[in-house]
Protein backbone atom coordinates (compact mmCIF):
# COMPACT_ATOMS: atom_id res chain seq x y z
CA UNK A 1 0.00 0.00 0.00
CA UNK A 2 1.35 3.47 -0.55
CA UNK A 3 1.67 5.79 1.85
CA UNK A 4 3.25 9.40 3.03
CA UNK A 5 6.97 9.14 4.18
CA UNK A 6 6.05 10.60 7.75
CA UNK A 7 3.35 7.99 7.93
CA UNK A 8 6.35 5.32 7.60
CA UNK A 9 9.41 7.23 9.52
CA UNK A 10 6.83 7.96 12.90
CA UNK A 11 6.28 4.88 13.05
CA UNK A 12 9.91 3.62 13.10
CA UNK A 13 10.57 6.62 15.24
CA UNK A 14 7.55 6.09 18.35
CA UNK A 15 8.91 1.96 18.16
CA UNK A 16 12.55 2.43 17.80
CA UNK A 17 13.73 0.79 14.32
CA UNK A 18 14.71 2.14 10.96
CA UNK A 19 13.49 1.54 7.70
CA UNK A 20 15.20 0.87 4.85
CA UNK A 21 15.22 3.56 1.51
CA UNK A 22 16.99 1.63 -1.60
CA UNK A 23 17.65 3.48 -4.49
CA UNK A 24 16.37 2.36 -8.24
CA UNK A 25 16.64 3.15 -11.74
CA UNK A 26 15.13 0.11 -13.08
CA UNK A 27 12.43 -2.68 -13.02
CA UNK A 28 14.42 -5.35 -11.32
CA UNK A 29 15.09 -2.57 -8.65
CA UNK A 30 11.99 -2.24 -7.92
CA UNK A 31 11.03 -5.78 -7.88
CA UNK A 32 13.85 -6.70 -5.74
CA UNK A 33 12.62 -4.18 -2.63
CA UNK A 34 9.12 -5.35 -3.19
CA UNK A 35 9.86 -9.60 -2.38
CA UNK A 36 12.32 -8.50 -0.11
CA UNK A 37 9.38 -6.05 1.74
CA UNK A 38 6.79 -8.99 1.37
CA UNK A 39 9.25 -11.62 2.61
CA UNK A 40 10.40 -9.70 5.65
CA UNK A 41 7.01 -8.04 6.65
CA UNK A 42 9.08 -5.08 6.73
CA UNK A 43 7.72 -0.89 5.75
CA UNK A 44 9.91 0.46 3.16
CA UNK A 45 10.85 3.53 1.19
CA UNK A 46 11.98 3.19 -2.65
CA UNK A 47 13.93 6.18 -3.76
CA UNK A 48 15.55 7.46 -6.37
CA UNK A 49 18.33 10.30 -7.32
CA UNK A 50 17.95 12.83 -9.96
CA UNK A 51 20.51 10.39 -12.02
CA UNK A 52 18.23 8.06 -11.27
CA UNK A 53 15.61 9.59 -12.48
CA UNK A 54 17.23 11.41 -15.49
CA UNK A 55 18.16 7.63 -16.59
CA UNK A 56 14.66 6.34 -16.65
CA UNK A 57 12.60 9.28 -16.54
CA UNK A 58 10.65 10.27 -13.49
CA UNK A 59 7.27 9.07 -14.84
CA UNK A 60 8.70 5.89 -15.38
CA UNK A 61 10.16 5.92 -11.57
CA UNK A 62 6.75 6.86 -9.99
CA UNK A 63 4.28 4.56 -12.20
CA UNK A 64 7.12 1.31 -11.51
CA UNK A 65 6.84 2.39 -7.83
CA UNK A 66 3.32 3.25 -7.24
CA UNK A 67 2.18 -0.15 -9.31
CA UNK A 68 4.04 -2.41 -7.38
CA UNK A 69 2.57 -0.14 -3.53
CA UNK A 70 -0.37 -0.96 -5.12
CA UNK A 71 0.05 -4.97 -4.84
CA UNK A 72 2.02 -4.79 -2.05
CA UNK A 73 0.48 -6.07 1.49
CA UNK A 74 3.34 -4.08 3.16
CA UNK A 75 3.14 -0.20 3.76
CA UNK A 76 5.61 1.71 0.20
CA UNK A 77 6.76 5.38 0.47
CA UNK A 78 8.02 6.71 -2.88
CA UNK A 79 10.94 9.22 -1.95
CA UNK A 80 13.33 11.87 -4.23
CA UNK A 81 17.24 11.39 -3.07
CA UNK A 82 18.91 14.52 -2.93
CA UNK A 83 16.36 16.85 -4.14
CA UNK A 84 18.45 20.08 -5.82
CA UNK A 85 16.47 21.41 -8.95
CA UNK A 86 13.43 23.12 -8.22
CA UNK A 87 12.09 21.76 -11.18
CA UNK A 88 12.51 17.75 -10.24
CA UNK A 89 11.17 18.25 -7.19
CA UNK A 90 7.72 19.88 -8.66
CA UNK A 91 7.67 17.25 -10.79
CA UNK A 92 7.82 14.57 -8.32
CA UNK A 93 5.15 16.02 -6.46
CA UNK A 94 3.21 16.16 -9.88
CA UNK A 95 3.59 12.55 -10.55
CA UNK A 96 2.62 11.09 -6.95
CA UNK A 97 5.71 10.73 -5.26
CA UNK A 98 4.72 10.40 -1.43
CA UNK A 99 8.34 12.14 -0.30
CA UNK A 100 10.70 14.48 -1.37
CA UNK A 101 13.88 15.18 -0.13
CA UNK A 102 15.72 18.83 -0.86
CA UNK A 103 19.17 19.11 -0.22
CA UNK A 104 20.60 22.58 0.10
CA UNK A 105 22.62 21.47 2.36
CA UNK A 106 25.96 22.97 0.13
CA UNK A 107 24.16 26.81 0.92
CA UNK A 108 25.04 28.33 4.15
CA UNK A 109 22.45 27.92 7.11
CA UNK A 110 20.31 30.79 6.63
CA UNK A 111 19.94 29.91 2.84
CA UNK A 112 19.53 26.09 3.33
CA UNK A 113 16.27 27.64 5.55
CA UNK A 114 14.31 29.37 3.32
CA UNK A 115 14.89 26.37 0.31
CA UNK A 116 14.11 24.31 2.24
CA UNK A 117 11.08 26.46 3.77
CA UNK A 118 9.83 27.11 0.62
CA UNK A 119 9.50 22.95 -0.60
CA UNK A 120 8.42 22.44 2.54
CA UNK A 121 5.40 24.50 1.99
CA UNK A 122 4.68 23.37 -1.21
CA UNK A 123 5.02 19.60 -0.53
CA UNK A 124 2.73 19.59 2.65
CA UNK A 125 -0.26 21.31 0.42
CA UNK A 126 -0.15 18.30 -1.08
CA UNK A 127 0.42 15.92 1.38
CA UNK A 128 3.79 14.77 0.25
CA UNK A 129 6.46 14.65 3.66
CA UNK A 130 9.84 16.21 3.01
CA UNK A 131 13.73 15.38 3.77
CA UNK A 132 16.32 17.79 4.34
CA UNK A 133 19.88 17.88 5.18
CA UNK A 134 21.99 19.62 7.62
CA UNK A 135 25.89 19.45 7.66
CA UNK A 136 27.76 18.17 4.62
CA UNK A 137 28.24 14.51 3.97
CA UNK A 138 30.98 13.44 1.93
CA UNK A 139 31.60 11.74 -1.32
CA UNK A 140 29.76 11.37 -4.49
CA UNK A 141 26.53 10.13 -5.58
CA UNK A 142 25.34 10.93 -9.15
CA UNK A 143 25.57 14.58 -9.32
CA UNK A 144 25.72 15.29 -5.18
CA UNK A 145 29.42 15.46 -4.62
CA UNK A 146 31.01 17.02 -1.65
CA UNK A 147 34.98 16.58 -1.16
CA UNK A 148 36.22 14.92 2.46
CA UNK A 149 37.52 17.99 3.90
CA UNK A 150 34.73 19.75 3.28
CA UNK A 151 32.21 17.76 4.94
CA UNK A 152 31.10 18.75 8.20
CA UNK A 153 28.87 17.15 10.84
CA UNK A 154 25.77 18.38 12.01
CA UNK A 155 25.50 21.06 14.67
CA UNK A 156 22.81 20.28 17.07
CA UNK A 157 21.62 23.65 17.81
CA UNK A 158 21.95 24.65 14.07
CA UNK A 159 19.74 21.69 13.73
CA UNK A 160 17.07 22.57 16.16
CA UNK A 161 16.76 26.30 14.45
CA UNK A 162 16.62 24.54 11.19
CA UNK A 163 13.53 21.83 12.19
CA UNK A 164 11.77 24.50 13.83
CA UNK A 165 12.21 26.78 10.66
CA UNK A 166 11.49 24.73 8.27
CA UNK A 167 8.85 22.11 9.63
CA UNK A 168 10.25 19.75 7.57
CA UNK A 169 9.17 15.59 8.69
CA UNK A 170 12.72 14.00 8.97
CA UNK A 171 16.16 15.14 9.05
CA UNK A 172 19.37 14.00 7.23
CA UNK A 173 22.15 14.34 9.26
CA UNK A 174 26.25 14.16 8.78
CA UNK A 175 27.75 12.25 11.59
CA UNK A 176 30.56 10.67 10.04
CA UNK A 177 28.93 8.48 6.80
CA UNK A 178 29.87 9.38 2.88
CA UNK A 179 28.57 8.10 -0.19
CA UNK A 180 29.56 5.69 -2.07
CA UNK A 181 32.50 2.77 -1.32
CA UNK A 182 34.60 3.62 1.47
CA UNK A 183 38.56 3.61 1.90
CA UNK A 184 38.64 2.33 4.95
CA UNK A 185 36.06 1.83 7.68
CA UNK A 186 33.31 4.55 8.69
CA UNK A 187 33.84 5.98 12.43
CA UNK A 188 30.52 7.32 13.57
CA UNK A 189 29.57 10.23 15.76
CA UNK A 190 27.04 8.16 17.87
CA UNK A 191 27.48 10.78 20.30
CA UNK A 192 26.04 13.55 18.13
CA UNK A 193 22.85 11.04 17.26
CA UNK A 194 21.95 10.61 20.48
CA UNK A 195 22.14 14.07 21.15
CA UNK A 196 20.28 15.02 17.98
CA UNK A 197 17.76 12.74 18.80
CA UNK A 198 16.76 13.82 22.04
CA UNK A 199 16.85 17.48 20.74
CA UNK A 200 14.58 17.45 17.71
CA UNK A 201 12.75 14.02 18.94
CA UNK A 202 11.57 13.29 15.16
CA UNK A 203 12.89 10.77 12.61
CA UNK A 204 16.77 10.78 11.75
CA UNK A 205 18.10 9.75 8.78
CA UNK A 206 21.87 8.44 7.93
CA UNK A 207 22.71 8.37 4.41
CA UNK A 208 25.77 7.11 3.12
CA UNK A 209 25.03 3.51 4.90
CA UNK A 210 26.70 1.10 2.28
CA UNK A 211 29.69 -0.67 3.63
CA UNK A 212 29.09 0.91 7.40
CA UNK A 213 29.78 -2.33 9.79
CA UNK A 214 26.58 -3.96 11.34
CA UNK A 215 27.30 -3.23 14.75
CA UNK A 216 27.57 0.28 13.84
CA UNK A 217 24.48 0.12 12.53
CA UNK A 218 22.29 -1.47 14.95
CA UNK A 219 23.64 1.01 17.44
CA UNK A 220 23.08 4.09 15.25
CA UNK A 221 19.32 2.20 15.03
CA UNK A 222 19.36 2.40 18.62
CA UNK A 223 20.20 6.05 19.05
CA UNK A 224 17.41 7.46 16.80
CA UNK A 225 18.49 6.75 13.28
CA UNK A 226 15.30 5.59 11.62
CA UNK A 227 15.45 6.01 7.95
CA UNK A 228 18.57 4.34 6.39
CA UNK A 229 19.99 4.88 2.90
CA UNK A 230 20.93 1.92 0.71
CA UNK A 231 22.69 2.51 -2.74
CA UNK A 232 25.95 1.37 -3.72
CA UNK A 233 25.81 -2.04 -2.06
CA UNK A 234 22.91 -2.83 -4.64
CA UNK A 235 24.83 -1.75 -7.15
CA UNK A 236 27.46 -4.10 -6.44
CA UNK A 237 25.36 -6.99 -5.53
CA UNK A 238 23.67 -6.56 -9.14
CA UNK A 239 27.36 -6.27 -11.02
CA UNK A 240 28.47 -9.38 -9.54
CA UNK A 241 25.74 -11.18 -10.25
CA UNK A 242 25.89 -10.35 -13.80
CA UNK A 243 29.57 -10.78 -14.27
CA UNK A 244 29.50 -13.92 -12.99
CA UNK A 245 26.22 -15.26 -14.94
CA UNK A 246 28.14 -14.10 -18.08
CA UNK A 247 31.15 -15.14 -17.63
CA UNK A 248 29.95 -18.51 -17.24
CA UNK A 249 27.19 -18.45 -19.61
CA UNK A 250 29.11 -16.06 -22.86
CA UNK A 251 26.33 -17.15 -25.37
CA UNK A 252 22.97 -16.39 -23.26
CA UNK A 253 21.88 -13.02 -24.74
CA UNK A 254 18.55 -13.17 -23.22
CA UNK A 255 18.48 -10.34 -20.68
CA UNK A 256 15.94 -12.14 -18.53
CA UNK A 257 18.36 -14.80 -18.11
CA UNK A 258 21.36 -12.10 -17.34
CA UNK A 259 19.11 -9.87 -15.05
CA UNK A 260 17.20 -12.16 -13.03
CA UNK A 261 20.09 -13.90 -11.01
CA UNK A 262 20.87 -9.94 -10.56
CA UNK A 263 17.24 -9.35 -8.94
CA UNK A 264 17.51 -12.69 -6.35
CA UNK A 265 21.05 -11.11 -5.47
CA UNK A 266 19.79 -7.80 -4.66
CA UNK A 267 16.91 -8.78 -3.14
CA UNK A 268 18.94 -11.17 -1.07
CA UNK A 269 21.00 -8.20 0.12
CA UNK A 270 17.96 -5.92 0.84
CA UNK A 271 16.34 -8.70 2.98
CA UNK A 272 19.56 -8.78 4.82
CA UNK A 273 19.24 -4.92 5.60
CA UNK A 274 15.95 -4.94 6.52
CA UNK A 275 16.25 -7.31 9.05
CA UNK A 276 19.38 -5.43 10.51
CA UNK A 277 17.58 -2.47 10.42
CA UNK A 278 15.15 -3.64 12.71
CA UNK A 279 12.37 -3.61 10.18
CA UNK A 280 11.18 -7.21 10.25
CA UNK A 281 8.09 -7.92 11.27
CA UNK A 282 7.49 -3.83 11.41
CA UNK A 283 4.44 -3.66 8.69
CA UNK A 284 0.93 -2.71 9.39
CA UNK A 285 -2.03 -3.28 7.79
Amino acid sequence: MLVSGKEILNHAHENGYAVGAFNVNNMEQVQAIIEAAEETNSPVIIQASQGGLAYAGVEFIAEMGKVAAKNASVPVAIHLDHGTDFKQIMLCLRNGFTSVMIDASHYELDENIRKTQEITEMAHAVGVSVEAELGKIGGTEDDVSVDEKDATYTDPEEAEKFVRETGIDYLAIAVGTAHGPYKGEPKLDFDRIKVLKERLDMPLVLHGSSGVPEESIKKAVSLGINKINIDTDIRMAFHKAVKEFVSKNPDVYDPRKIVGPARSAMKEIIADKMRMFGSKGKAWK
